[in-house]
């Protein structure tokens, strides 16, 4: 099976989705939330990066970070993360299958499909399209009628900062440049 390579540039900014596994919709549950929160921290103790933008759906979420200048290892956070997750809700949230051999090899739980997506963010215009994108996804995946509807979503603070009028995405133009990664 061929290996797949990574794009990593220290200080590099990228988008990710990460999925639970067979897609359970289990993220916004608040047990769950709490514990990303608190993974994330714990990743930021060692290993700090900026959460440029992140949206949480039932069975999905996406995230654009920027690294440090100094660092790539975003796996390594990601990892952080969701051992965090899987450890604090594993429990509750097992679906009652037998975890797999291949699973207690690497140290899996129920909660996360095994790979994440990745995308480097390559300029301006990439960025504003990622960003749009992700903040698009719950009313694409028909969740809420409106962006700012939707409140597991960096939408609001950003909206709050000025980045985002309070009313975005209510014209469907808004989102014109926004890229359909076909999920």
């Amino acid at each position: 099976m061929p290996e797949y390579c990574r794009v990593k540039t220290s200080g590099g900014t990228y988008f990710f989705t990460l999925v639970t596994y067979l897609r359970r919709p289990i993220l916004t549950n608040e047990i769950v939330r709490l514990a990303l929160r608190e993974g994330i921290q714990r990743a930021r103790q060692t290993m700090p990066f900026k959460i440029e933008a992140w949206v949480l759906l039932p069975d999905h979420l996406h995230a654009v970070w920027t690294l440090p200048p100094e660092d790539n290892r975003y796996a390594s956070r990601w990892a952080i993360i969701k051992r965090q997750v899987s450890n604090h809700c594993g429990r509750q949230f097992s679906n009652g299958e037998p975890v797999s051999d291949s699973k207690q090899k690497r140290k899996e739980s129920g909660i996360w499909q095994r790979r994440f997506w990745e995308h480097q963010i390559r300029d301006d215009l990439d960025f504003k399209r990622h960003m749009d994108y992700l903040h698009w996804n719950p009313v694409k995946h028909g969740k809420v009628r409106q962006v700012a509807d939707w409140p597991f979503s960096s939408f609001h603070r950003l909206a709050a900062a000025g980045i985002y009028p309070p009313d975005w995405g209510s014209d469907p133009v808004d989102v014109g440049e926004a890229i359909d990664f076909g999920e």
